[in-house]
């Protein structure tokens, strides 16, 4: 995985969290699940990162 990609893979996955604090703070359930959503997704990506390490 390049640092380019880890970068932005933990951007995201910070990103979600906030929404879904925001989110959970305010009351505004779309904003809640718009974050859990961004989180897993970056996941994600994370764990195909993780795979293509391992072929090579």
């Amino acid at each position: 995985m390049g640092l380019d990609d880890k970068i932005k893979n933990a951007a995201e996955e910070f990103a979600g969290k906030a929404k879904e604090t925001v989110g959970k703070a305010t009351g505004n359930e779309k904003l809640e699940a718009e974050g859990r959503a961004d989180q897993a997704k970056a996941d994600l990506k994370q764990a195909a990162e993780k795979g293509k390490d391992a072929l090579k």
